[in-house]
């Protein structure tokens, strides 16, 4: 009898040893993804990383550079933490807010030109290429009269991301 149970824990660990033989692979046959995960600590890494990838179109399409506006990235931060708040990508806040109110709630005194949102679990460059396949959101990216932008994130703790791109135009003093 105590052959038998040491036989089938035997058996039992030496099933939790073998290889995983199941699908590896998502709805329509594509790899399942590593999750993207953000560290406290990737902030500033992520901000120029989206800066410079954003600039090299730019410079690519014969446009001005932009940089980054304070107030543009405070808005962004807000509208991300707020999509994952109402667990949906959309341009309104969850107080019914607008693109604008929120650049008017932040003091920003520029024009705004637009806003690019997206809920993924991709890194901030997978979701800059998502955002140029797109005309609409590549407009905002490509917009000749843009100057500034702010662009935030925020993670859930399953991995998913949502991110936040405004641009806008300098206020002229």
């Amino acid at each position: 009898m105590i052959y038998r149970v040491v036989l089938a824990f035997g058996l039992l660990l030496l099933m939790g040893c073998t290889q995983n033989t199941g699908s590896n692979l998502e709805p329509g046959d594509r790899p399942l993804r590593p999750v993207y995960v953000i560290k406290a600590s990737d902030g500033a890494r992520i901000q120029y990383s989206i800066l410079d990838g954003i600039n090299s179109l730019r410079r690519a399409a014969g446009l001005q550079t932009l940089i980054f506006n304070a107030k543009l990235n405070a808005a962004a931060a807000t509208h991300a933490r707020d999509m994952s708040v109402q667990n949906r990508a959309w341009h309104f806040g969850s107080d019914g807010s607008s693109p604008l109110d929120r650049m008017e709630r932040v003091g920003y005194e520029g024009t705004l030109l637009g806003e690019n949102i997206s809920e993924t679990f991709e890194s901030e460059l997978e979701t800059l290429a998502a955002w140029m396949e797109t005309p609409a959101t590549r407009t905002i990216i490509l917009a000749p009269e843009a100057q500034e932008m702010g662009f935030s994130w925020y993670q859930e703790p399953g991995g998913k991301i949502w991110w936040t791109l405004v641009t806008g135009i300098e206020a002229q003093q």
